[in-house]
């Protein structure tokens, strides 16, 4: 479990071929290495990863078909920068949401616009996860805790602050790049809670 407050951003190191999945290798050196054991997850882009090797501020993942095929993480190269937030531990403040880092769509920016000193982003999801987003509400993109502005259709908008556009990825997206999507855990539990018959 997570929070959508992003710790560090890390940079990828490797991406590795191994029999049809990938062995991710990020450079971590912003994140107390104490929550880099082996076996722990880590949040990566907005994806729940588990650490599988690591090598002083270097630790390694693997991405699975699945994943790779559901979210932005098959298109990582080299050089390239990730949101990380390590799990949750008991008695860490809670700043942001519910996290699961199980990404459900993997969405587009449409449009970015300046809004006073922070940056409006309008997105683009799936037409079948539209119902799950509502006006203030959370949402995760990429990893990062965010509240949505408005909706309309199965587009939504959100307002990325200085702060987060300094210290995430959010800061580098340009229209029409893609971003990973998770709704918010409560919705998808309501909406399962609304729809089961009983047996």
């Amino acid at each position: 479990m997570f929070t959508g407050i992003v710790v560090a951003k890390g940079r990828v190191v490797s991406c590795t071929q191994r029999g049809g999945d990938v062995r991710i290798a990020v450079d971590a050196a912003g994140i107390d290495p104490a929550r880099l054991g082996i076996g722990d997850s880590i949040c990566v882009q907005g994806v729940c990863l588990t650490v599988t090797g690591r090598e002083g501020a270097v630790f390694e993942a693997d991405v699975s078909r699945e994943t790779l095929s559901k979210t932005t993480l098959g298109a990582l190269r080299p050089g390239a920068y990730v949101n990380l937030e390590p799990s949750l531990r008991v008695g860490d403040a809670l700043g942001g949401h519910w996290v699961t880092g199980h990404v459900d769509a993997v969405g587009t920016a449409t449009s970015i616009s300046e809004d006073a000193r922070s940056w409006r982003i309008e997105f683009e999801l799936p037409p079948h996860l539209a119902r799950f987003v509502a006006a203030k509400g959370s949402i995760t993109i990429d990893g990062v805790s965010l509240t949505v502005n408005g909706v309309a259709g199965a587009r939504f908008d959100v307002n990325i602050i200085p702060h987060t556009r300094a210290v995430t990825t959010l800061g580098e997206l340009a229209a029409g790049g893609t971003v990973n999507v998770e709704i918010d855990v409560v919705a998808r539990y309501l909406e399962r809670l609304a729809t089961a018959r009983p047996e």
